[in-house]
């Protein structure tokens, strides 16, 4: 009887553990389509459907979230100016295509072909690249402009306070917070600013009188241009890296080696898949979330239902169309708060990538390796012509992979 009875309190218990997951992730996974313009309930959409994608692929084996990837703020951003959100979403399938290929690869020659195709030097300055490319438009929507700055939307003054106060928040809740609050500091910060915006009298809320409760995510069909394409397949190099780490650490959480069991190759195959098929429907592509990790840490929830459900409740809160139209009402000075922390900690996490290797960058192969590429992404290199043009973190990407192939090891210096 006891027994009956503690099985029927586990499965009544699933469904709440899994909304805490979703509670957790839920900061980030809409930050992304607030910061690039995607909608947010269809990425609320995708990343319940990539997560379920993901479980299939992986026999519903490892207890991970996948949601929008932070990796792609920037591209997203500049291939929407550039080419539009279909023509973006076509770069994006192909950038998971990637993680397919990779998994293929992976499960040809095995997990140790990554480190060896893309090694520190390579990552770290593609991931400072990622970070730092677009800091200027952080700082335009901090100060109230638009992401170009091209046009004033707020006051500077409201502008300054309301983003101040959203870093300030998320700094210090990821400082002092604890539980559950310290994997929640980008939801704390916005949170708190929102608030205070209203109180401010800048939110206008009209148009979450006009949205339906209930409305079909305005998916969108992605369009094929080669140069969207080729500016967002060497996106994929660092996020496909971070992956291995996201399985790593999910296995020292949970006791499990998920690199052997289900295999690298399957996991770095379900985020392919789920990347591509997010892209088919207008979402932002999907990656293991570390909130995640640390939630399953914290609360010793190892049991990968509890995904599915969470899985679960995201497409289900992706048909309320007061939701979708709340997230709406965000002032974006809001978001250039965030996205000045966001943007600052992936350049960081470049730093870290070639610190923990151990690199020595006074040797001339690593020096260029590493400073090539990112005067290229920062600096705004382009190389070809016409429409054939090759910039940014793309470019970036390139040299380096290429750089560490053709440059000769020499001697230690």
């Amino acid at each position: 009887m006891n027994k009956s009875t503690n099985l029927l309190s586990g499965r009544l218990t699933e469904p709440l553990l899994g909304a805490q997951m979703l509670f957790v992730a839920f900061g980030a996974l809409v930050l992304v389509p607030l910061l690039t313009g995607l909608n947010t309930s269809v990425a609320l959409f995708t990343a319940g459907l990539g997560t379920l994608i993901f479980q299939l692929i992986t026999r519903r084996s490892v207890p991970i979230f996948l949601a929008s990837s932070f990796a792609f703020i920037g591209p997203i951003i500049y291939g929407v100016q550039a080419w539009g959100v279909a023509a973006t979403m076509g770069g994006l399938m192909a950038a998971g295509l990637v993680y397919v290929l990779l998994s293929a690869i992976v499960a040809w020659r095995g997990r140790n072909i990554i480190e060896r195709l893309l090694p520190a030097v390579v990552v770290g300055p593609v991931i400072m690249v990622i970070g730092l490319a677009l800091a200027p438009v952080a700082v335009n929507m901090a100060l109230g402009k638009s992401g170009d700055g091209s046009a004033q939307l707020f006051e500077q003054d409201t502008a300054l306070i309301l983003s101040l106060l959203a870093l300030l928040v998320t700094v210090m809740s990821s400082l002092l917070g604890r539980g559950l609050l310290k994997l929640v500091p980008i939801l704390l910060g916005v949170l708190v600013a929102y608030f205070v915006a209203i109180i401010m009298g800048v939110v206008d809320f009209s148009p979450v009188d006009a949205a339906p409760w209930f409305a079909v995510p305005p998916f969108v069909t992605p369009e094929f241009h080669w140069q969207a394409v080729l500016f967002m397949l060497p996106v994929a190099i660092a996020p496909a890296v971070e992956h291995v780490g996201d399985m790593m650490a999910i296995s020292q959480v949970a006791g499990k080696d998920f690199l052997h069991k289900p295999g690298l190759h399957k996991t770095l195959l379900g985020d392919g898949v789920a990347t591509m098929t997010a892209s088919m429907l207008g979402g932002p592509p999907n990656t293991t979330y570390g909130e995640v990790t640390g939630a399953v840490a914290l609360t010793k929830a190892f049991n990968p239902v509890l995904m599915t459900w969470a899985a679960v409740f995201a497409i289900v809160l992706s048909f309320s169309g007061k939701l979708g139209a709340v997230l709406a009402t965000i002032p974006t000075p809001i978001m250039g708060g965030i996205m000045i922390l966001l943007f600052g900690a992936i350049a960081t996490i470049g730093i870290s990538t070639l610190a923990k290797a151990q690199l020595d960058l006074h040797h001339p192969r690593n020096l260029a390796i590493c400073a090539i590429p990112l005067v290229f992404g920062i600096g705004g290199m382009q190389l070809g012509s016409g429409e054939f043009v090759l910039k940014g973190i793309g470019l970036a990407a390139i040299v380096a992979v290429l750089l560490n192939q053709l440059l000769p090891q020499g001697e230690p210096s």
